[in-house]
């Protein structure tokens, strides 16, 4: 069920909101009749989408929940034994579906033999619900977790505001809230909630859909692209994908709240960062968080020699990238942020020192330029857009501006079979406005007052929305 349909805005998140206030009411108290109800609705919105996929999530939450009791209680080399064996039996189960047909294309084409694999469809959410469970996993081992309730574990998992695409969710922030769930309604907080659900929403059905009309012709059509027209394009997906999940997850943060279950935040202005170190800090947090803690703190973080930090930053953006998705598009993305990472501790180090403004310049280039492997379909159409973008395609400007210039080098069709050119530009300038310039969702969360004005605006934001909802398009990540 997407966030950004009618179904959902006018009738699932108001329906669930009231019956779980409604049974918060009546268990006077935090109880468990409530969170029973919000794990009800929660495998609802996930079988909505294919009931198939049921069973999997069910045998994965009982799985994990038996195993992360087990260590709980455990310790010695027992225990670090069954905890390799939830690990690898959760990676296995990830590898199945999301890895299973990219391995065997690929050792099809390098031993020439047929494996007759049949193709595998990925079950949404598998990659967010399983780093959330191996990670549950890691900290029961550690002893950094009490006792939970089978309810409380299946609602961490299942919370249906996070648990397509995130944001990824560790239990020491959930399960006190969820301890405490029901209770009164707090009018602050579903105000609250709904401001930034109108925010997220005007993302991605105002923002994101608009930018995404140029971006998949464009890609279809790269060969032909000129270089101004593959910048134009380019630069339309990076907007387009910042929209598209940081609308999503503010609209998951917003439904969360109005329950008053508080979600970390994923976006804090990315592209305002002036260092790559400093993106990973604004861009997709709560994954940027589980690649640290359960990665690479545990590779040795940057306690080891120059050498090993190096290695352990370049493996951790590799694997974050293949996480993404089964492809060596995704391996290469991952790899060129994980290079970037060590050239600038490396820089750092020397000590060395570059003007604000040039700094994020070349991030932004940067960004832009790896966004292409991250969205091309493969490696072939990866090196076909950076033709384009250096120009080897040849250059043209808009038509108005064509008979300016009389050089050759200007000459040609500008964004050729791709719909209103000029409104592209229009719409990738007003995304750079407000990625660029104006205050990021948790700025303006930090500022909300319920008051006439606020609601008004959220009024207006939904309004907006609602409106252009006829172009339901799913969310990017959906795909990871």
């Amino acid at each position: 069920m997407l966030f950004n349909s009618y179904i959902y805005i006018l009738f699932f998140l108001p329906l669930v909101t009231l019956v779980y206030y409604g049974i918060s009411a009546l268990e006077n108290r935090a109880g468990r009749f409530s969170r029973w109800w919000l794990v009800a609705a929660s495998i609802f919105f996930y079988g909505f989408w294919d009931y198939r996929y049921l069973s999997l999530i069910f045998c994965s939450i009982a799985f994990n929940y038996g195993v992360g009791r087990w260590l709980s209680k455990g310790g010695g080399s027992k225990n670090k034994a069954l905890l390799i064996f939830g690990i690898v039996a959760n990676l296995g189960l990830l590898g199945h579906f999301k890895y299973a047909n990219f391995f065997a294309e690929n050792f099809e084409i390098l031993l020439g033999i047929e494996l007759g694999l049949a193709a595998i469809a990925l079950p949404l959410a598998i990659s967010f619900f399983t780093f959330q469970q191996i990670a549950f996993l890691v900290d029961s081992a550690r002893g950094e977790r009490g006792e939970c309730p089978f309810v409380d574990y299946c609602l961490f998992v299942s919370f249906f505001p996070q648990l397509i695409a995130g944001p990824i969710v560790h239990h020491s922030e959930m399960m006190p809230q969820f301890e405490q769930a029901g209770g009164s309604v707090d009018w602050e907080k579903i105000a609250k909630g709904l401001f930034i659900f109108g925010i997220g929403l005007f993302k991605k059905v105002i923002i994101a859909d608009s930018l995404a009309q140029w971006v998949a012709p464009g890609y279809a059509a790269v060969e032909s692209l000129s270089l101004i027209d593959s910048w134009l394009v380019t630069a339309a997906y990076m907007f387009q994908l910042y929209f598209d999940f940081s609308g999503y997850s503010d609209m998951a943060i917003g439904s969360a709240l109005i329950m008053g279950i508080v979600l970390p935040w994923n976006f804090q202005s990315p592209y305002k960062a002036r260092t790559i170190q400093e993106f990973w800090r604004r861009w997709h947090m709560t994954l940027s968080r589980f690649l640290r803690d359960y990665l690479y703190i545990p590779l040795g973080g940057s306690r080891r020699s120059e050498s090993r930090v190096g290695f352990n930053l370049f493996i951790t953006f590799l694997l974050g990238g293949i996480w993404h998705g089964a492809g060596w598009t995704f391996m290469i993305w991952g790899a060129m942020h994980g290079l970037a990472c060590v050239v600038h501790r490396c820089w750092s180090r020397m000590k060395f020192r570059m003007p604000g403004i040039f700094a994020w310049m070349i991030l932004m280039i940067f960004i832009n330029l790896t966004w292409v492997f991250f969205r091309a379909t493969d490696f072939s159409s990866s090196l076909s857009m950076l033709k384009a973008l250096f120009g080897f395609n040849g250059a043209s400007v808009p038509a108005p501006l064509a008979g300016i210039f009389s050089h050759e080098f200007f000459s040609g069709e500008f964004m050729p079979g791709l719909p209103n050119k000029m409104e592209c530009l229009v719409w990738v300038v007003l995304g750079a406005i407000i990625a660029f310039l104006l205050p990021s969702s948790f700025e303006l969360a930090n500022r909300y007052r319920p008051n006439w004005r606020n609601l008004w605006f959220t009024g207006v934001l939904i309004s907006l929305s609602i409106l252009n909802l006829n172009r339901v398009s799913e969310f990017l990540y959906f795909q990871f």
